[in-house]
This record gives structure tokens, C-alpha cells and sequence, in this order.
């Protein structure tokens, strides 16, 4: 049965490409070093499957979720083609069976579908789905790229600044929150120059 929210992602993925590319996202890439293969990480609204893949093929024992089955009959794709295994969900982040205290890492890597409400809800489950020392790696769009147009929501609600992010994961240690600028060429879906924001905490 499809979920209302399906719809639009259904639609968006419903192409032989891949819209936001194959490759893992540069941030996520950047700082995945802080698992180890054996570990368990999810992947948080994995869309087709680029960076639960990517973590897969290097040895992280990954979950992963997304509302469309149309994006995630190209993950399971990705995953046989690359080889590896990958739990893939069908569920919105309100109706995923979070675990709790069980993970070593989270990936959520643009979850800007999330207006404030859910956003609240969708980051209290992932920081209780880690473990002590687990470790949350997230990467999003500022209100500044709102006049880049290279992706990302229109509602400014949705986008995160540094200050909401300090807010939001101030019960852990942020070892990593950084704004900047980069030229994104992360599939069609994220092509250009962007304002982005990148975080990396551990829960206590």
C-alpha cells in the first residue's frame, strides 16, 4: 500500500536516473571514518540507496528507510549491483521502528522534507537510536541557499541553522558543525552551488 507521502518521492524517483547521483554524499564521506566495519549505522530517509550503499561496501552493517518504494526498488538495485547487503524499509520517519540505544551511527543526509514538528520527533528518535559513543553524522541546506535554487525545500522553516542545530543536539557532543559553501554535483537533484551545513555528534 503506498503511504500518502509516497506520492511526490514516487513520482521524483520514477526515472532510470539517479537523481541525486551514486556516489555517497561529500559529507557523510568525509566523516564516516568515525565507524568501523562491523558497525551498525542507519541511513535516514536513504532515498536510492547512494550512501547506504557506499557505507555497505565499506564493511558498516547498515539499516536503511525511505517512504517511496520506487526509490527503494533503486536501492535494492544499487546494493545488488555493488554486492552488498542492505536492510531496506519501507516507512516514514513517524512510523519507522526506531530502535533504541542499539546503533553506532546515524546518516541523515538531507531531511528537509521535515517541517518543524516532525523535524522535532525525527530528531529525538535518532538521537535515542544510538548508543553511548554512537555517533550522528548530518549534512542540510541553510536559509542562505534558498537563493541558490540548486535544490533543497523552498519553506525556510525547513532549513537549519547553526544555532537550531545547537539547540537540537545540545544534549550530545558536537564535535563537528560547520556552514559553508560548496559547488554540489550530487545528481541532478543537487547540482550547483549551495549554503550548506554539516554536523557531527556523539551521544554521552
Amino acid at each position: 500500500m503506498t503511504h500518502p507521502a509516497a506520492t511526490p518521492w514516487d513520482a521524483r524517483f520514477a526515472t532510470p536516473d539517479y537523481i541525486f547521483g551514486t556516489e555517497p554524499n561529500h559529507w557523510l564521506a568525509a566523516h564516516a571514518n568515525h565507524w568501523q566495519a562491523g558497525d551498525h549505522v542507519l541511513c535516514v530517509a536513504d532515498g536510492e540507496g547512494r550512501n547506504s550503499v557506499w557505507l555497505a561496501q565499506r564493511g558498516v552493517r547498515v539499516d536503511a528507510f525511505d517512504v517511496s518504494l520506487v526509490g527503494l526498488d533503486k536501492a535494492r538495485k544499487l546494493a545488488a549491483q555493488a554486492q552488498v547487503n542492505v536492510q531496506y524499509v519501507q516507512a516514514s520517519t513517524d512510523d519507522y521502528d526506531w530502535p533504541v540505544a542499539q546503533l553506532d551511527g546515524v546518516a541523515a543526509i538531507f531531511i528537509q522534507f521535515a517541517d518543524p514538528d516532525m523535524r522535532q520527533r525525527l530528531f529525538e528518535h535518532m538521537k535515542r537510536a544510538l548508543k553511548p559513543g554512537g555517533v550522528l553524522v548530518l549534512q542540510g541546506y541553510t536559509p542562505e541557499q534558498l537563493a541558490f535554487g540548486t535544490g533543497g525545500p523552498r519553506e525556510v522553516s525547513n532549513l537549519y541553522t547553526r544555532d537550531l542545530l545547537k539547540a537540537s543536539f545540545g544534549d550530545m557532543d558536537i564535535l563537528t558543525l560547520q556552514t559553508y559553501e560548496r559547488e554540489l554535483d550530487e545528481g541532478p537533484g543537487h547540482r550547483g552551488p549551495s549554503a550548506l551545513i554539516g554536523l557531527v555528534a556523539r551521544r554521552r
